[in-house]
């Protein structure tokens, strides 16, 4: 297997080499269910959708789990705002991202465990600390002992002493150690709670994790991933719990995505900078915000803008254009030309182009610039067509190995006449277009050119083109668009 990734935890590529030859185990952090998905949501969704994709692409047989944390503190305050049962919440919330993440074409994890299910294996990890001697209890909660995990800081890099001096003082008088965190929360009245052998409570959100992985993977797995803020305490934590409760570390490959970027500042709801995916779904197709989010190598941060997104609309525009004209095409070939066609959809250089770009720690940025230069060709073919009707074939089958490999992105998944429909209303708005008038004026302009009044042909194209229309000449007749 060719295929290289950057580890976090060693901080370079290394060669893939799954536990099992041919099955792979990944576990991604998911969302904490209190409120609508943002852009740095859908980042992270994006990337580990397109490594989940590549991973099948390869034959590998994989088992992708990415949690729902669906009790948490958050939860409980935005249930007491509404004054509704904090259940209520995050079923609200899971519905709300399996709608936005449908729209992106998020493929489904093999499994989505929700944290509330799995608490009797957290409570049961737990007790494991305690009895290695690497967690305590105290008035009900029970803390992580940071100081008796010997590597800790590890895969943030981060060294015990520093921590220390850059702690606040900390309120929390149980603790043994300001750098100690909780595995398990008393209750306080009126929150939910789960019975434990140290009190009435809830788990804390590092255990979560490393109790589903453990659980639903084994104690060992070949990839966790999530956004580079979780680097640190959150999976520096999770190798704490695993290695202190399992003595194995419990995954081989560290993968984070970069930060969504605003001014310079990462986007999240912590400093307000944030847009939800469904108020950008308002303005933009969601193809054009997946290939916005995929034109970049996953590791780096993203410069969010309208701007930026704008770009990518006119893009993913291109191509749905040019795959509709090539869909047009193919319906006029000659059925002798057809013969072959997978198979010489399958052998295209862009297929190629697109593994090894994936295979260079999932480069996606790379993969979308070959998908660039093959529509440069499509567009060439398309142009050649009327002259050669040969090309119909060469514009069949780069059209095949776009989609082909587009959809390998996560892209081209919506009807092309949906696309379109989308497309038009979206350039049309505010225009008042009279549809009845530009239809009025193709029909006089192809009659002037029969009569070879060539003249008046013009005027009719100048009047369509004041109009914003953009008007080809085909086989079918002619076709119109928005410029």
């Amino acid at each position: 297997m060719k295929l290289r990734i950057f580890n976090t935890l060693t901080g370079k590529k290394e060669a893939f080499e799954p536990l099992q030859a041919d099955r792979v185990g990944m576990y991604v952090c998911g969302v904490t269910v209190y409120d609508y998905c943002h852009l740095g949501h859908a980042r992270s969704a994006v990337v580990f959708d397109v490594i989940y994709r590549y991973l099948q692409f390869l034959g590998l047989e994989v088992c992708f789990v990415k949690n729902f944390t669906d009790i948490d503190d958050k939860i409980i305050k935005r249930a007491n705002e509404n004054g509704i049962e904090w259940s209520e919440v995050t079923r609200q919330f899971i519905e709300a991202y399996y709608e936005d993440m449908g729209r992106l074409n998020i493929a489904q994890p093999t499994l989505e465990p929700r944290a509330t299910d799995h608490i009797h294996d957290m409570i049961e990890m737990i007790a494991t600390l305690i009895e290695k001697g690497h967690a305590y209890e105290s008035e009900g909660d029970v803390f992580y002992s940071v100081r008796s995990f010997e590597t800790y800081g590890a895969l943030s890099g981060r060294r015990i002493e520093d921590l220390l001096s850059g702690a606040r003082v900390d309120v929390n008088e149980a603790k043994r150690d300001p750098l100690d965190f909780a595995l398990w929360k008393k209750s306080k009245p009126g929150e939910p709670f789960w019975e434990s052998p140290w009190s009435s409570g809830r788990p804390g959100w590092h255990i979560e994790c490393s109790a589903m992985g453990s659980r639903l993977l084994g104690q060992s797995f070949d990839i966790h991933g999530g956004g580079k803020d979780l680097v640190f305490p959150h999976h520096e934590n999770e190798i704490a719990q695993s290695c202190g409760a399992s003595g194995c570390a419990p995954a081989r490959y560290w993968i984070h995505n970069g930060f969504v970027n605003i001014d310079k500042e990462k986007m999240s709801k912590s400093l307000g900078n944030f847009f939800t995916i469904r108020e950008i779904f308002k303005k933009f197709h969601p193809e054009t915000v997946r290939l916005f989010l995929v034109s970049s190598h996953y590791r780096g941060p993203i410069e969010f803008s309208e701007q930026n997104l704008q770009e990518a609309e006119k893009v993913i525009t291109r191509f749905y254009e040019a795959l509709d004209s090539a869909r047009q095409a193919e319906e006029r070939m000659d059925a002798g030309l057809l013969e072959g066609l997978q198979e010489a959809i399958d052998a295209h250089p862009l297929l190629q182009g697109y593994r090894e770009a994936m295979d260079d720690d999932f480069n996606s940025a790379v993969a979308v610039a070959h998908l660039n230069e093959a529509l440069r060709a499509l567009n060439q073919s398309l142009q050649s067509l009327s002259k050669d009707p040969a090309q119909a074939r060469a514009v069949v089958v780069t059209a095949g190995a776009l989609k082909k490999t587009g959809q390998l992105l996560g892209l081209f998944h919506t009807p092309v006449e949906e696309f379109n429909e989308w497309a038009f209303a979206r350039k049309s708005d505010g225009l008042n277009l009279d549809v009845a008038a530009i239809e009025t004026l193709i029909a006089e302009r192809n009659a002037a050119r029969a009569s070879k009044d060539w003249a008046a042909a013009d005027r009719c194209r100048d009047a369509l083109t004041a109009m914003g229309v953009s008007l080809e000449d085909g086989p079918e007749g002619t076709l119109w668009k928005l410029k």
